[in-house]
């Protein structure tokens, strides 16, 4: 199991704090348990024991088996009931993750415990196409995305005056063949002492190294600006307009050792006409990207994606 990250360095003791109360709207505390494992009878039962056994509540549950792959997948979003006379739920996040751990054992599951309230922490990657990072700063500014930017990284330096608007942190870590693996220990230096769970690259036009993409395994999402795999390569646009193609789309995958070949996480299409020139497609294509991106970060950020072998199990 993998251990929950602090939401920021030195708020830990307020994060602790809110594992022993109720939330300001009165509700109980709030909870989300991911698993997966090979897939066999009573695992739902086991989990739904559990949770009535501890004394929390089941508000939404769903789950998945792989007939393919043999796995079986569960995504539960539960909250913990006050004992009676209480205002303060007797679960915390870390007593749940205690007693639960001999039923992740019985069945042998990758399993997860976070509090739902917890936003997660990110990093934004950028070159010189702005759109994506813009449009993930601005769903973060207004509270769409449950994520707390805490930097963003760039090779270039386009967009500092950008990111000092939001009064978020730019780090300029440029990349030439000669400095590439000092530029990536940089970022994964910048992510630990971060506490970062999740690094996007919106938009981030660098090839990162297999060290980098193992050490980032299921924590780095990337936007391909084209329906995978096609189109690949410079001008993706006007390949597809000298195509005639009447679909143009992005994909939002994981990061892996295999360029732009990770588990796809979401995919977004418009149709075009005959009419509609490359100038046009890049900015229907920006649009398009800008989705898919923002709902792959939306659901892995609720901890609704589930990487399954090359694919992935969205419980969106």
């Amino acid at each position: 199991m993998s251990e929950s990250q602090s939401t920021k360095p030195g708020h830990q003791d307020r994060n602790e704090q809110k594992n022993d109360r109720s939330d300001r709207n009165g509700r109980n505390d709030q909870y989300v348990l991911t698993l997966s494992c090979p897939d066999k009878q009573g695992i739902v039962h086991a989990v739904s024991s559990y949770l009535f056994i501890t004394g929390c509540n089941i508000e939404d549950s769903q789950q998945f088996g792989d007939h393919d792959t043999g796995l079986f997948f569960m995504r539960v979003h539960f909250s913990a009931d006050a004992p009676s006379g209480s205002s303060t739920p007797e679960a915390t996040v870390d007593k749940l993750r205690a007693s639960f751990a001999a039923v992740g054992d019985s069945f042998g599951m990758d399993w997860q415990i976070h509090r739902a309230d917890e936003k997660m922490r990110i990093i934004l990657m950028v070159s010189k196409f702005g759109h994506c990072l813009n449009d993930l700063l601005f769903r973060s500014r207004i509270g769409a995305l449950p994520v707390e930017i805490a930097a963003v990284v760039s090779n270039h330096t386009d967009f500092a005056e950008l990111v000092g608007s939001y009064d978020l942190p730019f780090h300029h870590i440029p990349v030439t063949r000669d400095t590439k693996a000092q530029a990536e220990a940089r970022l994964l230096e910048l992510v630990e002492a971060e506490r970062v769970e999740l690094v996007v690259l919106a938009r981030y036009m660098q090839v990162l190294s297999d060290d980098l993409c193992k050490a980032l395994s299921g924590r780095i999402i990337n936007i391909h600006h084209s329906f995978l795999p096609s189109f690949k390569g410079a001008k993706p646009y006007h390949q597809a307009h000298a195509r005639g193609v009447k679909l143009i789309g992005a994909t939002a995958h994981y990061v892996t050792a295999d360029l732009d070949e990770g588990p796809i996480i979401e995919q977004e299409v418009e149709r075009v006409g005959h009419e509609v020139t490359p100038d046009q497609l890049v900015a229907i294509g920006r649009d398009v990207e800008c989705q898919a991106l923002a709902r792959a970060v939306k659901w892995h950020s609720e901890r609704r994606v589930l990487l399954n072998g090359s694919r992935t199990v969205v419980f969106a």
